[in-house]
């Protein structure tokens, strides 16, 4: 599963075939079939695992709690080293586009990926007290994808850190 979520975000879903996954895998074409009904399966599936990670690094990074909790999660992903791991990095940045028009499991997945990884930011703000901490998490962590996204946009680093600390700034204002 961690090899397709890699490619899948490396290279893109569509850009991703069975045949060089599989082999990567180091497994046949034909056993593809025994463990996925389909590459729709499949990557739902990847997609899930990759948020999941994502979910214990933001638990690891919000075990400070309030606040400071939440700045490390805000820390952590808009980085510039976050930036530079396409395949190893939030899925949500590195697929979006596609899971928007991928089947229904997959968008499923993405969207509970979402919001588990908005409840683990919410977590440490409501420690705060903050009145909207689910609502703020929300859009701290919309922010942050688009903000990811439109770094990997960039070809100059120096743009994409400016907008990186840009977000992380504003941020650090909720």
């Amino acid at each position: 599963m961690n090899v397709a979520a890699e490619e899948f975000r490396l290279n893109g879903i569509s850009a991703t075939g069975l045949i060089a996954l599989m082999s990567k895998a180091g497994l046949t074409h034909g056993g593809f079939y025994k463990h996925f009904e389909s590459k729709d399966q499949l990557v739902a599936e990847a997609c899930s695992s990759a948020i999941d990670g994502l979910v214990a690094r933001f638990k690891e990074d919000s075990a400070a709690g309030g606040r400071q909790g939440f700045m490390s999660i805000v820390d952590s992903y808009l980085s510039m080293e976050h930036r530079d791991d396409r395949a190893g990095g939030c899925p949500l940045a590195g697929m979006g586009s596609e899971l928007v028009r991928a089947d229904d499991r997959a968008r499923a997945a993405a969207a509970q990926g979402f919001d588990d990884l908005v409840a683990v930011m919410a977590g440490s703000l409501a420690q705060e007290g903050t009145a909207h901490a689910r609502s703020d998490a929300g859009f701290a962590m919309a922010a942050m994808v688009g903000a990811m996204t439109m770094s990997r946009l960039m070809s100059d680093p120096a743009d994409a850190a400016e907008l990186l600390d840009d977000v992380r700034r504003r941020l650090s204002l909720i």
